[in-house]
């Protein structure tokens, strides 16, 4: 997903942020200022209107130490976090989550129940087996039964949700990667980080993870283009763009991450229920929806699914619309829309 005016921020560890940066103002009286930084691995762009700077030093400060926290809760690189923790929990044990942790599990449960298994949290082993989880790719396909000993290691419905708030483990050999969540969850609590602050006009995007609030300085809409799913499209490349408020959109996609073995091509969106790599032709999927964190999850399961199938499942859920891009061979891109996904903008 591409934001106008994007510029690449250097530097590393999470959450740094750089300084706001005055990009342009208009006949409102109201400028346009942006925070960009690093967290969760990528980067961050957040756009305010405003009709001054003050308060966005002290906003700076409460964005940093709201991303900190997420990152401590979610991020699986940290031995500490807290996701780490409940990774090397025991069967049986009870474990106490922070409110963050439960938030994410509960939209995390909802979003597999909806789609039936597409999304699964507890995808890790599969992940790692097919050479996407740090290692290096596999010289043959796996064998079949590797898959089905890492399948019997997922399962996000092997997780007890308690009624005291706690959560358990079936398996000790369960474990949780919630990056396609995770970073949607983070946008919504900067946006809410935001609103606490008294700034109502706001974008605000964590690796192309999107969330709108009110309007540009020149009253129109927030415009937010959709990349063309090539991996030899330019970055700068958008095959739709949408005006987006008081929304939160979130696109997935397979043409940057993928290898080859033979003529075969292996994308990273593995299918949870077959532990096999996505072979359905879908190469991207974008969800607008009310949260960050339900359009992040819905648009990978959408990559699982077939376009008819998980246009279906949209179909079903409140304010949650859908564009699916299919590569069919011999026929280009195929392009599916649920009825009430906004018509493209100019971008």
């Amino acid at each position: 997903m591409k934001l106008p005016d994007r510029k690449k921020i250097s530097g590393i560890g999470p959450a740094v942020l750089l300084a706001a940066i005055l990009l342009l103002g208009c006949g409102s009286g109201r400028r346009l200022y942006q925070l960009s930084g690093q967290t969760m691995g990528t980067t961050f762009h957040i756009k305010v209107a405003a009709r001054s700077s003050s308060g966005l030093a002290k906003l700076r400060q409460a964005i940093a130490l709201r991303l900190e926290q997420v990152e401590q809760s979610m991020s699986t690189f940290r031995a500490d976090s807290e996701i780490s923790r409940f990774n090397r929990l025991e069967a049986g044990q009870p474990f106490r989550p922070s409110a963050d942790f439960r938030a994410v599990l509960e939209a995390a449960r909802r979003v597999y129940r909806l789609s039936r298994g597409a999304w699964d949290g507890t995808v890790k082993p599969l992940v790692d087996l097919w050479g996407f989880g740090g290692k290096r790719p596999p010289e043959t396909e796996p064998r079949p039964d590797q898959i089905t000993l890492a399948l019997k290691r997922t399962g996000f419905d092997r997780i007890g949700f308690l009624p005291d708030g706690s959560l358990r483990k079936t398996d000790s050999s369960l474990s949780l990667d919630l990056s396609s969540i995770a970073k949607g969850y983070g946008v919504d609590q900067v946006a809410e980080t935001i609103r606490a602050a008294g700034f109502d006009d706001f974008l605000v995007e964590i690796g192309g993870e999107v969330r709108a609030s009110g309007r540009r300085p020149d009253g129109r809409p927030w415009k937010v283009g959709i990349n063309r799913p090539s991996s030899r499209a330019a970055a700068a490349e958008v095959i739709y763009a949408v005006e987006l408020g008081d929304k939160s959109m979130a696109t997935s996609g397979n043409y940057r991450r993928f290898f080859r073995i033979g003529d075969k091509t292996y994308s990273h969106i593995i299918d949870p229920r077959t532990g096999y790599p996505c072979q359905n032709g879908v190469v991207s999927a974008t969800v607008i929806a009310p949260s960050c964190t339900l359009a992040d999850g819905l648009a990978t399961a959408l990559m699982v699914m077939e376009p008819e199938q998980g246009l279906e499942m949209v179909a079903k859920i409140d304010g949650v619309e859908a564009f699916v891009v299919r590569s069919l061979p011999g026929q280009g891109l195929k392009r599916y829309f649920s009825p009430g996904f906004p018509p493209s903008a100019p971008f």
